[in-house]
């Protein structure tokens, strides 16, 4: 709910915060470490706090009272965020601006109610039980705003406009979301996500701006992922997996860009999923796409079927992941930053070392060229600063042209990007007339089903596929001939 609905019961007529005041207030929002953006807001629920008891003629000095004060919000349909926000508020004004005769005794405010001298207060999780208050009578409700008012000490009457604690009223429509959008790449990047999910995440939260006309983010509540959440499941048709990535973006979105609860949701239309079978080739058929595919990406097909690799995980390959002595392929940075280690197919070893000593070769010429290297995760150049000239960081798959850093003269290698073999593979299919729809993950789909048809147990190749749980690998029980005996018989009888 927008900070304006509360002048529905409110006048425009509210105290103004003196400056020393504002400033022992401000004071403790900084040691709260209560967001600077968010300042101006709980200076707002203080003005609306104080004037509040100025209107029903209560002593706003007073812990026990502040319960009215929330009950009140409570009927003017505030949400339940905006409610723990303005108690947080008003327990620091507590805490950083009332003399100590004047602080609440904790027993008498609840839990969260703070003094000066131990700096304790309410945090916006332990919102004040909202009971009814003897203070707000219907007889103190009946006061006009003529009566004067017991507030607290130093604090004056006064219109609150344009003021330093009035802030700008939220829009409604329209509102700037440029903050939300660095403070989500900040939350991704922090987190060590995939710039897949974060492409992913914006895309959705763009879709869910456009969806509530780009209201002020504070406005943002719970109703509104519901009401976005059905819209795609009823109007756009969209599939039940894409309308759970969207859920998992606001899920994101609320908890670590607008530090905002998020409930339950409920009585959300959900998108029906339907039971997915996945495209299997024969290993006749896997030649015959291989056949049809050229250098390199003849090896890199081998490779997905052959180790069951991703196409960004076989893509992401480096010269040290492999280890030739010991037959061991180690996939590091998987689907979910996990590590692995398959076994190397014996039959492309040779192929493999033949790839290597390209990579060589082309790693020398670049030196003598004086390139800068390749690209490396995160901080990695900082802690090492030759490890992108060296040997064993060069990607066994490189591109075969330089690519220019931005803002620099450096040109750097890097691999050769997912599009290039998904065409590749495309066009591999086609000549070979494979009547299926294949694409670079069809191979790691066959790579399971082959070792489950050849008796392979199901946790194995659980680890060799890097799933997280077993009932994700369970899928290719679909895929092939069930072997199984239904045939009731004693094994005695075998």
């Amino acid at each position: 709910m927008q900070l304006g609905v509360i002048s529905s019961f409110l006048d425009i007529s509210m105290p103004v915060l003196p400056r020393e005041v504002l400033s022992l207030f401000d004071e403790a929002l900084v040691r709260e470490t209560i967001p600077a953006e968010r300042h101006v807001y709980y200076r707002k629920w203080l003005c609306y706090y104080l004037d509040f008891f100025a209107t029903y003629r209560l002593n706003g000095a007073d812990g026990k009272n502040l319960p009215a004060f929330l009950e009140k919000l409570r009927e003017k349909n505030q949400s339940e965020y905006y409610r723990r926000q303005a108690a947080h508020a008003v327990t620091l004004y507590f805490a950083a601006c009332l003399p100590t005769s004047h602080q609440p005794h904790p027993t008498e405010t609840g839990p969260g109610s703070g003094n000066r001298g131990s700096g304790k207060s309410i945090s916006p999780g332990n919102l004040p039980t909202e009971n009814e208050n003897p203070a707000l009578s219907s007889k103190a409700k009946d006061k006009g705003r003529g009566n004067s008012a017991s507030i607290a000490p130093g604090l004056e009457t006064k219109q609150c406009v344009g003021g330093e604690g009035n802030p700008p009223p939220l829009k409604t429509r329209g509102a700037d979301w440029k903050s939300v959008y660095s403070t989500l790449v900040s939350a991704v990047k922090v987190r060590h996500y995939s710039p897949k999910t974060l492409k992913a995440y914006k895309g959705w939260i763009h879709h869910f701006q456009n969806f509530v006309k780009s209201k002020d983010p504070e406005l943002i509540e719970l109703s509104d992922v519901k009401e976005f959440l059905s819209f795609l499941a009823v109007q756009r048709n969209v599939s039940a997996s894409s309308q759970n990535q969207a859920f998992n973006a606001l899920l994101f979105l609320f908890r670590h860009v607008l530090d905002k609860e998020f409930g339950k949701v409920e009585g959300v239309v959900r998108a029906k999923r339907k039971p997915y079978i996945p495209v299997v080739l024969s290993r006749e058929e896997i030649d015959r796409v291989v056949m049809n595919a050229g250098y390199p990406y003849d090896l890199i097909i081998k490779l997905l079927y052959g180790c069951g690799l991703r196409l960004a995980e076989c893509m992401n390959l480096r010269v040290q992941n492999f280890n030739f002595d010991f037959g061991i392929l180690t996939v590091h940075d998987g689907k979910g930053g996990k590590d692995r280690t398959v076994p190397l197919p014996e039959a492309l070893i040779p192929e493999l070392k033949s790839q290597l000593e390209t990579v060589i070769d082309l790693h020398q010429r670049d030196l003598k060229a004086g390139y800068t290297g390749v690209f490396l995760y995160g901080q990695l150049e900082q802690k090492y600063k030759n490890a992108a000239r060296e040997l064993v960081w060069q990607w066994f798959f490189p591109a075969k042209e330089l690519t220019p850093v931005p803002g620099t003269k450096e040109r750097r290698r890097y691999h050769l990007h997912d599009s290039q073999v998904q065409k590749a593979i495309t066009g591999a299919v086609r000549r070979a007339k494979i009547p299926k729809r294949a694409t670079a993950h069809t191979f790691r789909h066959s790579f399971a089903s082959h070792l489950l048809q050849a008796n392979y147990d199901i946790r194995t190749i659980r680890e060799m596929l890097g799933h997280s749980d077993v009932r994700t690998t369970m899928i290719y029980t679909h895929t092939v001939r069930s072997r199984t005996v239904k045939e009731a018989r004693s094994p005695l009888d075998f």
